[in-house]
């Protein structure tokens, strides 16, 4: 975000408004966001599975075990989604008090910010000429971004909207990982409900697993080991603490 755009003044050419689902499709380009939604959906089968095997356990009915999976499954969203959203403001908070500092010091300094990014660019390997070049065309373009980047690493301020759009892609990543024991529910007898969510538990953290780890060069061995030990522990807990307790 430019000097320009952190003074909240309109975009002149409507082209270069982004698409109504640009952030959509950015998201998951992104690889980042697709681990952190893989996770989310995981927390969202675990979570609503594990509190269907509890009142499965308790030998609670049908309509009593919908009812619980859909409350689990709203207050879930809304849970993940609004800590998402918070620590997303947060960290647009911090950038935005950062950008404030960097321009009163560019305003009051400006020959030390200019040394400073210099500095940082001849750090990174380019000889003291073009370092100071760099600085030159960076400072004159904009000398809080330049200084943001060179002392904070930020290349980029996180928008309003963006904050927003981190809470939501979390929320659906929740409702997408929960559906999955709630549909379950829905579909299936009671009799055969407990065995048929442990194995789409099974079957869905996998998956997820799999997907997690192509996307975020985790190790595949490790994510299946700690999902399905986290979830299928989650379940049998659950399980025998609605038995013994009701």
């Amino acid at each position: 975000m430019t000097a320009h755009e952190r003074s909240g003044a309109p975009v002149a050419d409507p082209a270069a408004r982004p698409a109504p689902l640009g952030w959509l499709r950015a998201a998951v380009a992104d690889r980042g966001s697709l681990r952190a939604w893989t996770q989310v959906a995981n927390d969202g089968i675990i979570a609503t599975a594990g509190i269907l095997e509890g009142f499965a356990g308790a030998g609670a009915s049908d309509r009593t075990l919908i009812t619980a999976a859909t409350t689990a499954t709203i207050v879930g969203m809304l849970s993940v989604g609004g800590a998402e959203w918070a620590k997303a403001a947060a960290e647009r908070d911090g950038q935005l008090a950062a950008a404030a500092e960097e321009a009163a010091e560019v305003a009051r300094q400006p020959l030390a910010q200019h040394a400073e990014v210099v500095a940082y660019y001849a750090a990174k390997g380019l000889t003291p000429r073009l370092a100071r070049e760099v600085a030159d065309q960076l400072m004159a373009h904009d000398a809080v971004d330049a200084q943001l980047e060179s002392e904070h690493g930020i290349l980029e301020i996180i928008s309003r909207a963006e904050t927003v759009r981190a809470g939501i892609g979390s929320a659906i990543a929740y409702l997408l990982g929960a559906a999955i024991p709630l549909i379950v529910t829905l579909v299936v007898s009671s009799t055969v409900e407990s065995s048929l969510i442990l194995a789409a538990v099974f079957v869905s953290l996998i998956a997820t697993s799999i997907f997690g780890a192509r996307t975020g060069h985790m190790n595949l061995p490790r994510a299946l080991v700690r999902a399905l030990t986290v979830g299928l522990g989650t379940l049998a807990v659950s399980y025998l603490a609605g038995s013994l307790i009701f």
